[in-house]
């Protein structure tokens, strides 16, 4: 147990991904790995993350279970996500391994006690930089470009219900 919490306390794992459309920051299942495997093998742990596909009501979830194993009895986590009906411009395949990332993302940081709180997540937000809007001559929005990647934020469809650009970029300021 005492090799685990080395690697609890030492593992950093930052939000270093940029979500354009909703503003903010976070980090993938991908990033906690490359983080910790290095850490697991110095301490001498191995580690798995298994998934089941479980039916509960009217939904399938992707039930991830990641487990450090070592000299002590093996520590486990798991974590749950919930498939799609649908999801636009995926596939079935496709629906169930972004469910399947999601639950593993969650039992890694149950597992490795990571924390999703604003303070980790994003340095002092008047310190970052921040989408700016680009007008035409008669004052008009032309386009909203992130400053962050350069992207244009454009209206959008999320969750069934239509957001402005102009909406995306007050919610990305307030982060």
């Amino acid at each position: 147990m005492n090799k685990l919490l080395e690697v609890q306390a030492a593992l950093k794992a930052p939000k270093n991904q940029f979500n354009g459309f909703g503003g903010y920051k976070y980090r993938s299942c991908e990033d906690i790995l490359e983080a910790v495997k290095p850490l697991l093998k110095k301490s001498g742990l191995t580690m798995t993350l298994t998934d089941e596909i479980v039916h509960i009501g009217d939904w399938n979830y992707v039930r991830a279970t990641a487990t450090v194993l070592g000299d002590d009895a093996p520590v486990s986590v798991t974590a749950y996500a919930r498939e799609e009906a649908t999801k636009k411009g995926m596939d079935a395949a496709q629906i169930t391994g972004s469910a399947s990332s999601y639950a593993r993302k969650y039992a890694l940081n149950g597992l490795f006690l990571i924390d999703d709180s604003k303070l980790e997540a994003t340095p002092d937000p008047d310190t970052q930089p921040r989408p700016e809007e680009k007008r035409t001559s008669s004052g008009a929005v032309s386009a909203v470009v992130c400053e962050n990647c350069g992207r244009p934020v454009v209206d959008t469809q999320w969750n069934g219900r239509s957001v402005k650009a102009a909406e995306i970029l007050e919610r990305s300021q307030k982060h």
